[in-house]
């Protein structure tokens, strides 16, 4: 999960940047802030990946509701395995801070490229279209509902992959109603039953994507308004207006396709993302490349949040108060009963009468009926079945090909086979040369291989060739130790857990032990010169780092004065041991210790950083210090030997 950079004000100090959270995720830098949380680039120093921390502001973090909501996400959208969602991987709490770690998607927003570029060409609209409703479909027929469909949790990575983010407001689908009088969303986008009613279900997912793809084909919101209130009056009274009419040439199948999925009743809008995104098709089928391609006109980009007085505030998450009536006056101004006080904008204009394309096929269909038996078995049997292509054995890539070119849906199960590869199609619903309406949809169920797969034999495999040998029967390499051994050469593998032979489910992880060879034992190189020490380090089969910064040490200027491992140490072959070269000692005062007793001059010199041997004269009685071989007040190097010699009473 990203943001640019340039959108988010750094110049503040953010107490969270170069702080690691939970004692692992290492914040290095804001990245984007929305209206529960600030999202961060992260490292995540037990794995060494570079991901996106989601932390709630602490202010709702202290709202219990909130906090729930928070976690409901990260366990929710857990369960979810699809390659256009932005997978999350942890969930936890410091203090105050309340966090999700989920994957780091380097990119933009959509909301990023239709305000640098305006509106899109159809072809890219439907690019970007066609993955989010795959996230959402697959999120909808997982029992979820997104609920904050917008341009901003919309990520385009750097090598194209859309993703669909922030599932902050997913709830399951047979939870649809809101009784506490206000509705979590976004203004723009929130469809009429959630402002009205507080009603949630995967349609109001679908009015948002309606939205969405007006503003990518247009370049700007359908409905504006100087307050979010007059945005929502909009929502609730007007339809959205077709995208031809601010960008006139865009074909009709575009027009009836965000008609369909906008229309203010929820009864008559496609059921669910996957509805959406079967019509989604059939428009661009029904598209020439001239009119996907059709370059729409340069218009200056609609500025972050719209004008006004409201700007900015209907592109952000935030807790509205629902409307509970809203029947237009005979004058055209709302019902006073509602809970939001709303006057119509000034320039609203009269509705406009749209009939989704599920209703003219409803139409068509009713009046062939009426028109007779015969007329009606015509219209079912005229070329609208085809057969379903076999399938068996491909990969599921290419079934999803083959049943598209077919101009059918695909929909995917998995399940276990001891007879088809990992991968592969194993069957599907309906069967192979069956007769299907020409739209219809197509199960296929793919192999998950095995329902018990056994651990391969990986001794003395290198590792790299059992992480290979892992996939290819479908388990994963789990966490790699590393330990010496004599027998087996360094970087093969000495075991596995569970052991080879035992049978376990797919995709589990099988820790690995490699190992590190036999044992180096380090010699002692301290004294040495740099060029005798890294030839003695080498011919044990260890690399040598010399370290840029010199230290003071008794050693003479220009040996080494340290080793980063001791003597006796044992490293396995190739590791590297760094070693820091002396400056020679340090230059230290003398202190004066003539005139006093042989104990009281020891003492002295010895925490000066001098050693010290003594020159007794006679007799023995009394001794006090006569002279010492480094006057006193004059440099000797630390550590080096001061002589004494003493005189009796």
């Amino acid at each position: 999960m990203a943001r640019r950079l340039g959108l988010v004000d750094t110049t503040l100090k953010d107490p969270i940047v170069g702080h690691v959270l939970d004692g692992r995720y290492r914040v290095d830098a804001r990245i984007a802030v929305g209206g529960m949380a600030t999202v961060y680039r992260a490292v995540d120093i037990r794995l060494d990946r570079v991901l996106a921390l989601k932390v709630m502001h602490p202010a709702l973090a202290a709202d219990a509701t909130f906090v729930e909501r928070f976690i409901r996400e990260a366990k929710s959208v857990a369960r979810l395995s699809h390659p256009n969602v932005v997978a999350v991987f942890d969930q936890g709490a410091e203090g105050a801070y309340v966090y999700l770690a989920m994957e780091y998607v380097a990119g933009c927003t959509l909301r990023d490229v239709v305000r640098e570029r305006g509106a899109l060409r159809p072809r890219a609209a439907l690019d970007i279209l066609e993955p989010v409703l795959a996230a959402l479909g697959a999120a909808h027929r997982a029992g979820f509902v997104h609920r904050d469909m917008k341009p901003e949790n919309v990520l385009i990575g750097d090598d194209g992959r859309v993703k669909v983010a922030d599932f902050g407001l997913v709830r399951a689908v047979g939870d649809v109603t809101n009784t506490t009088g206000s509705v979590l969303g976004t203004v723009s986008y929130l469809a009429p039953e959630q402002i009205e009613h507080g009603t949630s279900d995967t349609r109001v997912d679908v009015y948002a994507c309606g939205v969405v793809l007006h503003e990518m084909l247009t370049g700007a919101k359908p409905h504006g308004g100087e307050t979010p209130a007059q945005v929502l009056y909009r929502h609730l009274n007007e339809d959205v207006p077709a995208p031809s009419a601010a960008v006139p040439g865009l074909a009709v199948e575009l027009d009836e396709l965000v008609a369909a999925a906008t229309a203010r009743n929820p009864e008559v809008r496609p059921a669910d993302a996957v509805a959406l995104l079967a019509l989604t098709r059939e428009a661009r089928a029904a598209l020439t490349d001239a009119q996907l391609d059709a370059v729409p006109p340069r218009a200056t980009p609609e500025p972050e949040g719209g004008a006004g007085a409201g700007a900015g505030a209907e592109n952000r998450t935030a807790v509205i108060p629902r409307i509970r009536s809203v029947e237009p006056a005979e004058d055209g101004t709302p019902n006073r009963t509602s809970r939001l006080e709303m006057a119509p904008p000034s320039d609203a204009p009269g509705r406009r009468p749209v009939m989704p394309r599920r209703g003219v096929v409803a139409a068509v269909v009713a009046v062939l009926l009426v028109l007779g038996v015969g007329t009606g078995v015509w219209y079912i049997n005229s070329g609208q079945f085809t057969r379903v292509p076999s399938l068996l054995g491909q990969s599921e890539q290419e079934a999803r090909k083959r049943l598209s070119d077919a101009g059918l849906e695909v929909k995917v199960t998995k399940d276990f086979s001891d007879s088809f590869a990992r991968g592969t199609v194993m069957g599907s619903d309906p069967a192979p040369r069956a007769r299907i309406r020409g739209n219809g949809s197509v199960t296929v169920v793919i192999s998950r291989g095995p329902e018990v797969v056994k651990v391969p034999d990986l001794e003395s495999m290198p590792l790299g060739e059992a992480r290979r040998a892992l996939k290819k029967v479908g388990l994963a390499a789990g966490v790699v130790t590393r330990e010496f051994d004599d027998n087996i050469p360094q970087g093969t593998v000495i075991s596995s857990a569970p052991a080879s032979g035992s049978g376990v489910r797919p995709d589990s992880g099988v820790a690995l032990v490699v190992s590190k060879g036999s044992p180096v034992d380090v010699p002692d190189v301290t004294g040495e010169s740099v060029e005798d020490a890294t030839e003695e380090l080498a011919d044990q089969g260890l690399k040598v780092k010399v370290a840029a910064e010199r230290v003071n040490s008794p050693e003479d200027a220009g040996s080494v004065a340290r080793q980063s491992a001791a003597e006796g140490a044992q490293l396995a072959r190739g590791d590297t041991v760094t070693l820091t070269v002396s400056q020679g000692p340090r230059m230290i005062s003398v202190p004066d210790v003539t005139g006093k007793t042989t104990d009281e001059a020891t003492k002295l010199l010895e925490e000066a950083g001098f050693e010290v041997t003594v020159d007794r004269g006679f007799p023995f009685l009394g001794e006090t210090v006569a002279k010492q071989s480094v006057e006193g007040g004059r440099e000797a190097p630390e550590g080096s030997t001061i002589t004494i010699t003493t005189k009796g009473l």
